[in-house]
């Protein structure tokens, strides 16, 4: 677990830095109004994505993960996939471009970005076809392919957009986005074709009655997304027509600093952790066991982050972007605090997906995403970005909460006392550096931030190390060198 963590993290932080250089020199060529509307684009692309990409991205990888022993099965399998993504990339090229005045309309107020909705349609179709190579390589567990594909097409990425933001300014927001898709899409295209797997002609019945298991399965996973990018979407459009679109990029930063730059962890670990519950999902002690190691895991992972981005969090949003973004401090702290809460009940969602029970998973989304979308316009509406941030941290805790007793009461899971010591004692440093941000006495406040800081590290590091041996690690490399 540690292992493929590592690679697909190491290459996770080469993308950070690489979404670093490119966040900084946006934010500073176009500013927050430009990074609103980048918002603001992404999201409506990931809406409609979310009615017409079949939800394969995670139904294929169950498919392909449990076929991988049988090649004559794994060929029809991903024969099946390929023909999927094609009809669901076309697809969704031609809703977006049919709903591009709408879209215009509903994010902008105005249908001055129809024509930029329907060049960005092509998008839809490069990402699917970029899916479905990424979706082989972590199916089986390609993790070096899957990490190189990601990396080389972020660099890509950059090298095509920093031109085009810095010549063109906001007009190059939309050539910036289908370029660099289609960078991503090569890359993938390389690397999944670096994969042996014998090609099966079908017919479109064949790919329809085959294909039913990933579309069924799917559906139910692409609807669950389609909320979560839904509640999303709309409380940026209402962010957008409240306050302005430079609230949106406020809003936008705040996002990709949570999700990409804290969240690296979660994209890391779940490349291997998604495939290999899969493989165990009939078993509820292995999969308890499975879960519980990889709570443990992110949990002292994402302790020593969490106090850094807190203790740091203004300086952090300056050499991200600029001071322009500083009114988003308070929303960064409130929502990364929550990210030790999210690490955990995260690691327990993942059960309802690899169980397939697309029932129940589809009631807990609905009613989590209509909770996330209510009380986040509520606190934006009252308090601002900070009641943003407020509102964030509660909805880790009601997602916790929730998923808790749902996997109790349907799959018998529950955690040890031993975990929930070493999660309170983490949420607990987390938490007193919080609180030690508002101390008004200097000297106090900074000595206390830095023991608390210097305390996560050491003790994230000396319970991998009881559970992993580091140290024994680390010697047999040497010795093997």
């Amino acid at each position: 677990m540690v292992k493929s963590t590592s690679i697909f993290g190491g290459v996770q932080l080469l993308n950070i830095l690489i979404s670093l250089v490119k966040s900084k020199f946006i934010a500073l060529w176009i500013g927050p109004a430009g990074v609103g509307m980048i918002g603001l684009f992404n999201a409506a692309i990931n809406l409609v994505s979310g009615f017409t990409n079949a939800g394969i991205e995670t139904s294929g990888v169950k498919a392909i993960s449990t076929s991988e022993k049988v090649p004559d099965l794994l060929a029809r399998e991903f024969s099946v996939l390929k023909r999927l993504t094609w009809i669901s990339g076309i697809l969704g090229v031609v809703v977006i471009a049919l709903l591009s005045p709408v879209l215009s309309r509903i994010s902008f107020g105005n249908e001055k970005y129809t024509l930029a909705f329907v060049l960005l349609s092509l998008t839809l179709l490069s990402r699917q076809l970029t899916t479905g190579n990424l979706v082989l390589l972590q199916g089986l567990s390609k993790i070096q392919f899957l990490a190189k594909a990601n990396l080389y097409g972020n660099i890509l990425g950059l090298l095509i957009s920093l031109p085009l933001y810095y010549f063109l300014k906001i007009d190059g927001i939309v050539p910036s986005i289908i370029l660099s898709s289609l960078a991503a899409m090569s890359l993938a295209y390389y690397f999944g074709g670096r994969i042996k797997i014998a090609n099966v002609k079908l017919s479109h019945k064949e790919v329809i009655t085959e294909g039913r298991h990933l579309i069924v399965l799917g559906f139910s996973l692409s609807l669950i997304g389609l909320l979560t990018t839904l509640s999303s979407y709309l409380l940026q459009v209402f962010i957008s027509h409240y306050k302005g679109v430079t609230e949106v990029g406020f809003y936008t930063a705040a996002i990709t600093i949570l999700n990409t730059y804290v969240g690296i962890i979660f994209t890391a670990m779940a490349t291997d952790y998604y495939p290999r519950l899969t493989k165990i999902c009939s078993d509820n002690v292995q999969v308890k066991k499975l879960v519980t190691e990889q709570s443990v895991i992110a949990v002292l992972l994402l302790t020593p982050i969490v106090v850094c981005f807190l203790v740091f969090a203004p300086n952090v949003i300056r050499l991200l972007y600029s001071k322009d973004f500083l009114p988003v401090v308070p929303l960064v702290c409130w929502g990364i605090l929550g990210m030790i809460i999210k690490a955990v009940s995260w690691s327990m969602g993942y059960i309802l997906i690899a169980k397939g029970d697309s029932k129940l998973f589809i009631k807990t989304s609905v009613g989590f995403n209509s909770v996330f979308l209510l009380t986040n316009i509520l606190g934006y509406y009252y308090y601002g970005l900070e009641g943003l941030g407020i509102t964030f941290l509660g909805n880790y805790i009601i997602h916790f909460f929730g998923l808790k007793i749902i996997t109790k009461e349907k799959y018998a899971f529950s955690f040890t006392s031993e975990f929930y010591k070493l999660f309170a004692f983490c949420f607990a440093i987390c938490l007193i550096t919080f609180f030690a941000l508002h101390i008004e006495h200097v000297i106090i406040k900074y000595i206390l931030l830095s023991v608390l800081l210097l305390l996560s590290i050491w003790f994230s590091l000396h319970e991998l190390n009881q559970r992993l041996d580091f140290k024994d690690f680390i010697f047999r490399k040497k010795e093997q060198e």
